[in-house]
C-alpha cells in the first residue's frame, strides 16, 4: 500500500512539475534605455504625447479636419474592422473551454429479400434517429488556455494597430495642413516680388530712356521678373495636388480645402518629450510589438503542452429519438438516452508537434527581436526630430536678420542705381536673395511645425 501510495505520489509529483514547466507565466521583455535620445537630458518626466490632440493643435479648422478624418478616413475604417475580426477571435478561442453541443439526425433505410431469394430486395425498414452530440477537452496543461492568451494578446496587438492608425493619420493631416500654409504663404510672397520686379523693370526701361543705362540691364531686369513669374503656377500646382491628397485622406473627393494663413500659426517653445519608458508606454508601435511578443509566448507554451496527453470526453447519444416512422418520431415510448463517455490520449510527441513547437520558439525570437528593434528605430527618430527643430529653431534669428539686410541692400542698390552709383546686377542680385531668403524663412517655421507634429507621434501622441 505504501509503495503503491508512493508511486501514485511520485507521478503526481511529476505531472505538477511538468505543468509548471509548460504554464509558466509570462515575463516582459527587458529594455535597456540608457542614452536612448542622443545627447539628451531629461529635465522632467512631462511629454507632450499625453496631451490629447484636441488640446495640442489649436487652429480650429485643423481640428476639425482631423475630427472629420478620424471619423471618414478609409484606412482608420478599416483598421476598426480589423479589431472587430479580432474580438471574434477571442471569443471564439475563450468558447473552447466549454463542451461543443450539436444536433445530429439520420435516416437509414434498409432493403432484404424473401427466404428463398425469389421476392429480391422486397422487404424494407426506415430507421429516424435525432441526438445530442457533445464534446469536451479537459485543460490540463493548459493548452487552451494559452491559446486563449494568445487570442488576447493578438486583440491587444489588433486596439495598438488601431491606434497607430490614428496617430499616423492625425499627424499627417496636420502636415499636410501645415504645409499647405507654407505653400499660400510662399506664392503670396512670390506674387508680391514678381510685381515689384515688374516695377522695377519698367524703371530700368524709364532710365535707359533717359541714357542712363543700357539694354542689357533691361533685358536682365525683364528676366528675372519672368523668371520668377514663371515659378507662380508650380506653387499653385503644388497647393492643387495637396488638397487633393490631403481631400482623400479626409474620405472625400478631391476639392479645395478650408484653412487659416501661416502666420496664425503657433509654434511651442519647448517640446517637452520625457523619458524613454514614457514612449514605451504611449507609443502604439512598440505595445503593439510587445503584445506581439506576448502572443508568440503563449503560443510557444500551448505548442509544448500538445506535446502531452490530452484528457477528451466525448458524450454520444446524450438524448434523443429514434423510430420507424416520423409519425412516431417525438412520441415520449420512442425517446432513448444514453452516455458513452471516453478518454483519448494522443501520442505522446509526435515529430510533427515537436516541429510546431520548434517553429513556434523561433517565432518568439523573432517577435523579440522585432520589439527591440523597433524600440531603437523608435530613440533614433525621437533623437533626429528633437535636433531638427532644435536646428529650426536656431536659424531663426539669423534669418530674420538676414531678411532684413538684403531688404536693406535692395533699397540701397536701387538708390544707388538711380544716382548712377551701382550697376543692375548689383540690384537684380539683392532682389533675387531677398526672395530666396524670404522663402526660406516660410521653410524654416515650416520645419519647426512639422517637427512638433513629428515629435508628438513619435512619443505617442494622438490619442483622444
Amino acid at each position: 500500500m505504501n509503495r503503491v501510495a508512493f508511486i501514485v505520489g511520485g507521478l503526481l509529483a511529476g505531472l505538477l512539475f511538468v505543468s509548471c514547466r509548460v504554464t509558466g507565466p509570462y515575463t516582459p521583455p527587458q529594455t535597456e534605455t540608457e542614452g536612448l535620445f542622443r545627447d539628451q537630458t531629461f529635465r522632467d518626466t512631462q511629454t507632450i504625447a499625453s496631451i490629447p490632440w484636441r488640446q495640442f493643435f489649436a487652429d480650429t479648422l485643423l481640428l476639425r479636419l482631423i475630427a472629420e478624418g478620424v471619423e471618414t478616413n478609409y484606412d482608420l475604417r478599416t483598421a476598426v474592422l480589423k479589431l472587430r475580426e479580432a474580438e471574434i477571435s477571442l471569443k471564439m478561442a475563450r468558447s473552447a473551454f466549454f463542451p461543443s453541443l450539436s444536433l445530429a439526425g439520420q435516416v437509414q433505410h434498409k432493403r432484404s429479400s424473401g427466404p428463398s431469394g425469389s421476392e429480391l430486395l422486397k422487404y424494407h425498414t426506415n430507421q429516424f434517429t435525432l441526438d445530442v452530440v457533445s464534446t469536451w477537452e479537459a485543460d490540463i496543461w493548459g493548452k487552451l488556455r494559452h491559446r486563449s492568451k494568445a487570442a488576447y494578446a493578438r486583440f491587444w496587438a489588433g486596439e495598438e494597430s488601431l491606434q497607430l492608425v490614428q496617430t499616423s493619420l492625425i499627424a499627417n493631416i496636420a502636415l499636410s495642413y501645415y504645409t499647405l500654409l507654407a505653400l499660400d504663404r510662399q506664392l503670396e510672397i512670390t506674387e508680391e516680388t514678381v510685381k515689384l520686379l515688374q516695377k522695377s523693370a519698367e524703371a530700368m526701361e524709364a532710365m535707359m530712356q533717359a541714357g542712363m543705362l543700357n539694354g542689357a540691364a533691361v533685358q536682365q531686369s525683364r528676366a528675372l521678373w519672368y523668371s520668377t513669374e514663371a515659378g507662380v503656377p508650380d506653387l499653385k500646382e503644388q497647393i492643387r495636388s495637396l488638397e487633393n491628397s490631403l481631400s482623400v485622406l479626409l474620405g472625400r473627393k478631391p476639392g479645395a480645402v478650408e484653412r487659416s494663413v501661416f502666420a496664425a500659426q503657433e509654434l511651442p517653445g519647448e517640446l517637452k518629450y520625457g523619458v524613454p519608458l514614457q514612449m514605451l508606454a504611449n507609443r502604439p508601435d512598440l505595445r503593439q510589438a510587445e503584445w506581439n511578443v506576448r502572443e508568440a509566448f503563449e503560443l510557444t507554451r500551448a505548442s509544448r503542452a500538445a506535446l502531452y496527453p490530452s484528457l477528451t470526453l466525448n458524450t454520444g447519444s446524450m438524448a434523443g429519438y429514434t423510430a420507424e416512422r416520423l409519425s412516431h418520431f417525438f412520441k415520449p415510448e420512442y425517446f432513448v438516452a444514453s452516455v458513452i463517455g471516453g478518454l483519448t490520449f494522443p501520442v505522446f510527441a509526435q515529430k510533427q508537434l515537436k516541429g510546431n513547437l520548434r517553429i513556434a520558439e523561433a517565432q518568439q525570437e523573432e517577435a523579440l527581436l522585432a520589439f527591440e528593434k523597433a524600440l531603437l528605430e523608435a530613440g533614433q527618430e525621437v533623437s533626429d526630430i528633437l535636433y531638427t527643430y532644435e536646428a529650426a529653431q536656431e536659424k531663426a534669428l539669423p534669418r530674420s536678420r538676414q531678411i532684413e539686410a538684403l531688404t536693406t541692400a535692395v533699397e540701397f542698390t536701387q538708390e544707388l542705381l538711380a544716382a548712377g552709383e551701382a550697376n543692375y546686377t548689383e540690384v537684380l542680385s539683392a532682389q533675387q536673395n531677398l526672395l530666396q531668403a524670404q522663402l526660406n524663412q516660410v521653410n524654416d517655421a515650416l520645419q519647426q511645425l512639422q517637427a512638433a507634429v513629428n515629435l508628438y507621434r513619435a512619443l505617442g501622441g494622438g490619442r483622444e
